[in-house]
């Protein structure tokens, strides 16, 4: 997500791919993590608290306006994060991974973009096709 809002290797490529799209899915994790990544910025002192909150109510905008689709952390979701995790022992996934994993194979994403090497080996394990290829 974060690359969608702040300058980072990939970025222009990546806003190309989802500029326009109506199937990007994003969940209140994907939200948090964002955060966080903004907070550590913040830390650093490479991001002024203004820009951080100018960040933070786009992408929240965004996911109000129906940019992007909404997809829940649910019960069912927790327990397909988990047999990810019991499933693939060859691929360390973290929780939260496990978690963005299951959201995507839960609600049929047709791809999962993601910049982590762990979990698009994951999620090519599992069958699903990841953004970078």
């Amino acid at each position: 997500m974060l690359k969608l809002y702040l300058p980072e290797p990939g970025s222009d490529e990546f806003n190309e791919v989802v500029e326009g799209r109506d199937d990007v899915l994003v969940s209140d994790l994907s939200v948090t993590e964002f955060i966080s990544a903004i907070a550590r910025r913040l830390r650093q002192r490479s991001l002024a608290r203004e820009a951080a909150r100018r960040l933070q109510h786009a992408l929240l905008g965004r996911l109000d306006e129906d940019v992007y689709r909404r997809v829940e952390l649910t019960r069912d979701v927790h327990r397909r994060a988990e047999q990810f995790l019991l499933s693939l022992p060859e691929t360390p996934l973290r929780a939260a991974d496990a978690l963005h994993l299951a959201l995507a194979t839960s609600a049929r994403a047709a791809s999962l973009a993601s910049f982590d090497a762990r979990l698009a080996a994951a999620a090519r394990a599992v069958g699903l096709p990841t953004y970078p290829a």
